[in-house]
């Protein structure tokens, strides 16, 4: 058997060898020092992934603090809003009554390290916005176009979150086509064909998966914020007034759509049909 797959591996790579690019996909594997060295994608990407992890601590801090208070009939306090810690020390029970002392005490934990996770945030969105404001750490092609990072940021809708994670997470790499953009986050469909059965799947979902849900965010923010753009007019026009599953169809088709242009944009300046630029 292993005889058997050895044989058929050197056919394939001598058809490869040959030019025959459709025998197998070749899968380019960076440096070691490009990868993990102090100054590769890892460890740049390091910044955006502890952002999101900080960003949904956040979020668990601030739903444990709305719980606790709900429980006693308060559902107007807002952890994340200047001066909540004096308007905690008068707030009452929904029967008219003060809060419990203990209760107090465990909010006030909460509070600060809500408060940690907020100060980690922000130094953290300090470092992001100061890497993608250089140019050398940017990603470029050389060959006189803008850094990928001042290219993209120029877009309407593009935030700066959204535009390190393209750089970092996809833009560090290089693709033959778009096919290989595609299929790189996993937004490729995959259809299965035995016989008279012909039918979709769904997306691959075999890619980069921090890369394709934020595609999928990006998606919906470009039809808001984009409405006169070529691929926003393709979703209205593929929509219209449905909902449900017929609008996840299309805005996964739009994620699909917008990251091949937005590569584009950043690799040889080919701006999205109909976009337009912050003023």
């Amino acid at each position: 058997m292993q005889a058997l797959d050895v044989d058929a591996l050197l056919r394939t790579l001598m058809a490869w060898a040959r030019g025959e690019r459709r025998v197998c996909s070749m899968v380019r594997p960076p440096s070691p020092e490009d990868e993990l060295g102090a100054e590769g994608p890892q460890a740049h990407r390091r910044l955006s992934r502890e952002r999101e992890a900080l960003v949904t601590e956040r979020i668990q801090h601030t739903n444990r603090i709305k719980g606790l208070l709900a429980a006693q009939g308060i559902t107007d306090f807002e952890p994340l809003r200047p001066g909540h810690r004096a308007r905690l020390d008068g707030l009452t029970t929904g029967d008219g009554r003060a809060l419990p002392p203990r209760l107090k005490e465990e909010i006030r934990r909460q509070l600060a390290r809500l408060d940690a996770v907020i100060s980690d945030l922000k130094t953290v969105e300090a470092g992001r916005d100061a890497l993608l404001a250089d140019d050398t750490v940017a990603v470029s092609t050389g060959d006189g176009t803008p850094p990928a990072a001042a290219a993209l940021s120029r877009l309407k809708g593009l935030g700066p979150e959204f535009v390190s994670i393209l750089c970092l997470e996809l833009l560090f790499r290089s693709f033959n086509n778009r096919r290989e953009v595609a299929a790189y986050a996993g937004l490729t469909p995959s259809p299965f064909k035995s016989g008279g059965i012909d039918r979709e799947q769904g997306i691959s979902k075999s890619g980069n998966p921090r890369l394709r849900k934020m595609m999928i965010q990006l998606a919906w923010m470009w039809i808001r914020y984009q409405p006169g753009s070529a691929i926003s007019r393709w979703f209205a026009g593929f929509a219209g007034t449905k909902r449900g599953r017929i609008r996840r169809i299309g805005i996964v088709a739009v994620a699909r759509k917008l990251l091949v242009a937005l590569w584009r944009f950043a690799t040889q300046g080919v701006v999205p049909e109909g976009a337009a630029l912050k003023s």
